[in-house]
C-alpha cells in the first residue's frame, strides 16, 4: 500500500526538518488556531485539545486562545482530512490519537490521507486502556485469570465492548482473546459514554477503554478494572495489576494523542507551535485537568514523536495480520 511505502521516511523528514529549523527564522504569531478533533466534545482527548488550547494566548506562536472544532465521527479520519486540506500556515492544527497514523493504514484499504499529508509538532498526552467488568459479572471475578476462566465457562456472555471497530481498545480485546484462546465476543459502541452505560447497567460483561474513563464508575463501586495497558500500572489504579504483569506481553498500549499540522507548514511555525504546546501541557492547570480524565501531559520534540509513531506502525502490522480484522471484514 502507498501509505506505508511513504509513511517511514516522510514522517522522519518532516521531524527532521522541525528539529533542525535556523533559530534565526523566527515565525511570526498567527492572530489564532483552530484545534481538529475527530471526537465528540467532552471526551477525554477534548480535554487536551481544550486545555492546551487556552494556554497558547499570547505565546510566540499564536496572539489568542485557540478554538476547538469537533468534527467527530470515522474513529477521527474526518478532522485528519479537513487537516490535509486547511492551509499551511499555522493557523489550523489537528490533535489525533496515534492509531490513527499507525494502525489505519492496515485496517481501511481506501484511506483518504496520507501519512505523508502531515507535520508531527508534539505528542499532548498519553492513555492506558483497561479492562473492566460490571455487574453482569460475579463478584468472586477480581483478576483477568478469573475473568477469562469464566468467559470460558459462560460463552453465552462472553462479550467485550470497544469504542468502536478498529479502535485500539477492539484490537486489545481481539488480541487478549487471540492469545487465551477464549472466544470473547465483539461488541463496538459510538464511543466510550455508551459502553460503560451498558456495563454499569448489566447490560454486556465487559468492556475495553481508555481507562481513564473509568475512574469515577470504579470510585464509586460500580465497576472493576481487572488490567490495564500499560508498561508499568497506572498512577491512577495503582492497585490494578497490568497486562504484562498477568502473562499477556504484547498486550502493552500507551497510546498518545499528538498535534499535527499539514506537512507543507514552515519549519519556524512548526518549532513555534511545538514550544508554545510544550510550555502549556508543564502548566499546573493543565495537568490537573487531564488528570481527572485519566491522562498524563507528555510533550515531546517533534522527532521524538515521529519516531514513536514509526514504533507504533511497524509494531501493529503484524499484529493486525494475526487478528485478521479490516474494515471489511
Amino acid at each position: 500500500m502507498q501509505h506505508r511505502r511513504h509513511f517511514l521516511h516522510t514522517f522522519a523528514s518532516a521531524a527532521a526538518l522541525a528539529a533542525w529549523a535556523p533559530l534565526s527564522a523566527l515565525a511570526q504569531a498567527v492572530d489564532q488556531v483552530k484545534i481538529l478533533y475527530g471526537f465528540p466534545a467532552g471526551s477525554s482527548g477534548d480535554s487536551v485539545a481544550r486545555r492546551v488550547g487556552e494556554k497558547l494566548a499570547g505565546t510566540g506562536y499564536s496572539k489568542n486562545a485557540a478554538v476547538v472544532d469537533n468534527k467527530p465521527g470515522a474513529g477521527g479520519r474526518i478532522a485528519l482530512e479537513a487537516l490535509k486540506n486547511s492551509p499551511a500556515d499555522g493557523t489550523v492544527l489537528a490533535l489525533a490519537p496515534v492509531s490513527a497514523m499507525s494502525v489505519y493504514p492496515y485496517i481501511y484499504s481506501k484511506l483518504a490521507y496520507d501519512p505523508k499529508d502531515f507535520a508531527p509538532v508534539s505528542i499532548g498526552a498519553i492513555m492506558h486502556h483497561g479492562l473492566a467488568v460490571g455487574p453482569a459479572v460475579p463478584p468472586t471475578v477480581k483478576t483477568l485469570k478469573d475473568f477469562l476462566a469464566w468467559a470460558k465457562a459462560n460463552p453465552d456472555q462472553a462479550s467485550y465492548g470497544s469504542p468502536g471497530a478498529g479502535s485500539m481498545p477492539h484490537l486489545l480485546g481481539a488480541l487478549l482473546g487471540l492469545r487465551s484462546k477464549v472466544d470473547l465476543k465483539h461488541v463496538p459502541y459510538r464511543g466510550t459514554v455508551p459502553g460503560i452505560t451498558d456495563l454499569v447497567g448489566g447490560q454486556i460483561a465487559s468492556t475495553m477503554n481508555p481507562s481513564g474513563d473509568y475512574l469515577a464508575y470504579a470510585k464509586a463501586g460500580k465497576l472493576r478494572v481487572l488490567a490495564t495497558s500499560g508498561p508499568q500500572r497506572s498512577p491512577y489504579y495503582p492497585d490494578v495489576p497490568t497486562f504484562i504483569e498477568q502473562g499477556f506481553p504484547d498486550l502493552v498500549v500507551e497510546e498518545w494523542f499528538g498535534f499535527y499540522a499539514p506537512a507543507k507548514t514552515p519549519a519556524a511555525t512548526l518549532a513555534a507551535a511545538n514550544t508554545a504546546i510544550v510550555t502549556a501541557l508543564k502548566d499546573k492547570v493543565v495537568t490537573d485537568s487531564l488528570a481527572m480524565v485519566g491522562l498524563i501531559p507528555h510533550g515531546s520534540t517533534a522527532e521524538e514523536m515521529a519516531k514513536s509513531q514509526k514504533a507504533e506502525f511497524e509494531r501493529w502490522g503484524p499484529l493486525v495480520k494475526q487478528i485478521g480484522f479490516t474494515a471489511e471484514s
